[in-house]
C-alpha cells in the first residue's frame, strides 16, 4: 500500500511568469517521470499549518518537454491558489505522480475538425495540443490532417499568456486558425483585434470556417458561464453531445474551492 506521501512528487519551480496581477505561469521540474496526453490535468498541493490543499490543474507544456507548465488565475478567496501565488522560483509544491482527464483531442470519431473555444486559463489545454502536433508537424509525423479551430476569449487583451505564440503557430502552419477576442474593448485601448464574449462569436466563426455537428468536435474550456452558453449554441448548429466535449474551472456556487 503506497503512503499517501509515496503518491507525490516534490516538485521545483524553475520558472514563473506574471502576465497581469491576478494571471501567472510557472514551469516545473516534476522530480520522476510524469506521463500525460495533451488535454490532461495534473493535480497540485501545498501543505498548510493544518492541512494539505489539492487541485487539479489543466497541464500548458506538451509531453515532448521536459519540464510542466501551468497557467493559474488567482482566486482571491479560493483554498489554493492564493498559495500558490506566492511561490516564486526554486520554491517546491507537490504534484500527484499520476496525470488525468479525458479533455484530449479526438482522432477516433473520424472528424478532423476540432472547433476549441476557452476564456483565459482555459487555454491551457489547447495549448499543449499545438504545441505536441506543432513539434510532429515539423518532424514528418503529422500530415495537417486534424485542423484546430481555436476561440480564445478574455476581458482585456493581457489576459492573453499565449497570445504571440499561437498567432506564430498559426501563421506558419495551415492546420491552426486562432481568434483572440476581448470582452471589455473600452479597457484596452489599444487592442485592435475581434471584441465581444466569446460564446458571442461562436456562431459567427463556426459559419465563416463551415464548422457544424456533423463536420467537427466542440471543446469548451473555462468558466461555466461560458461553457453552458456555449453549449447551447453549439447544440443549435447541430453538436450533439457526443461531438462536445467539455472542462469546467470551477463549480458555480463553490468558486472559493478552487
Amino acid at each position: 500500500m503506497a503512503t499517501a506521501d509515496e503518491k507525490f512528487y516534490h516538485a521545483k519551480i524553475t520558472k514563473r511568469v506574471d502576465f497581469a496581477p491576478d494571471l501567472w505561469m510557472i514551469r516545473i521540474q516534476a522530480g520522476g517521470e510524469f506521463k500525460f496526453a495533451p488535454g490532461q490535468y495534473a493535480t497540485l498541493g501545498v501543505d498548510g499549518p493544518d492541512k494539505r490543499s489539492e487541485r487539479p490543474y489543466s497541464i500548458v507544456s506538451s509531453p515532448y518537454e521536459n519540464e510542466i507548465e501551468f497557467f493559474f488565475e488567482l482566486v482571491p478567496e479560493g483554498e489554493l491558489t492564493p498559495k500558490l501565488y506566492k511561490l516564486q522560483l526554486g520554491d517546491e509544491l507537490l504534484m500527484r505522480k499520476a496525470s488525468k482527464g479525458r479533455f484530449t483531442l479526438d482522432t477516433k470519431s473520424g472528424r478532423t475538425n476540432h472547433l476549441l473555444v476557452c476564456t483565459v486559463t482555459g487555454i491551457a489545454p489547447f495549448v499543449s495540443y499545438v504545441r505536441t502536433l506543432y513539434k510532429d508537424w515539423k518532424e514528418g509525423k503529422f500530415a495537417g490532417e486534424q485542423k484546430l479551430f481555436l476561440l480564445n476569449g478574455a476581458s482585456r487583451s493581457w489576459e492573453f499568456g499565449y497570445l504571440e505564440e499561437l498567432q506564430k503557430f498559426a501563421s506558419e502552419v495551415p492546420w491552426l486558425k486562432y481568434v483572440p477576442m476581448v470582452s471589455r474593448p473600452w479597457e484596452d485601448e489599444k487592442w485592435k483585434g475581434e471584441t465581444g464574449r466569446v460564446d458571442d462569436v461562436i456562431r459567427k466563426y463556426a459559419d465563416m470556417w463551415g464548422l457544424n455537428g456533423s463536420n467537427a468536435v466542440g471543446y469548451l474550456c473555462g468558466h461555466p458561464d461560458m461553457i453552458e452558453h456555449g453549449k447551447g449554441i453549439l447544440k443549435r448548429i447541430g453538436f450533439s453531445k457526443e461531438v462536445l466535449k467539455e472542462e469546467i474551472y470551477w463549480i458555480p456556487g463553490k468558486e472559493a474551492a478552487v
